[in-house]
């Protein structure tokens, strides 16, 4: 998968708890929020260099994190797997009407 602001989004969602306060705090102000890094900085009296390190070192440790547990590949696969089955249901479905 690109690693694009939807791939973060993402990882966030499946590692949002493995973060901690600060990191999650500028990963929502910057990827959710949609605020510029100088926004930030200015929010949080902290220089925009600062939080461009943060937000960079965040991605990061979520990167490492799907790397090591693959969990939103997994999420992935499952939801193409239930989309499958739910599609096999449909042609049964189908198929029982149309035969009778």
């Amino acid at each position: 998968m690109k690693k694009t602001r939807e791939y973060y989004n993402l990882l966030f969602d499946c590692y949002e708890s493995l973060l901690t306060e600060k990191e999650r705090e500028y990963f929502i102000n910057y990827y959710i929020e949609d605020l510029s890094l100088k926004e930030i900085a200015e929010n949080s009296k902290v220089s925009r260099s600062a939080v461009q390190k943060r937000i960079k070192d965040t991605t990061k440790k979520l990167e490492d994190f799907e790397k090591k547990l693959n969990i939103l590949a997994k999420n992935i696969l499952l939801n193409k797997a239930l989309t499958k089955k739910e599609i096999l249901e449909i042609k049964k479905i189908i198929t029982s009407v149309l035969t009778k």
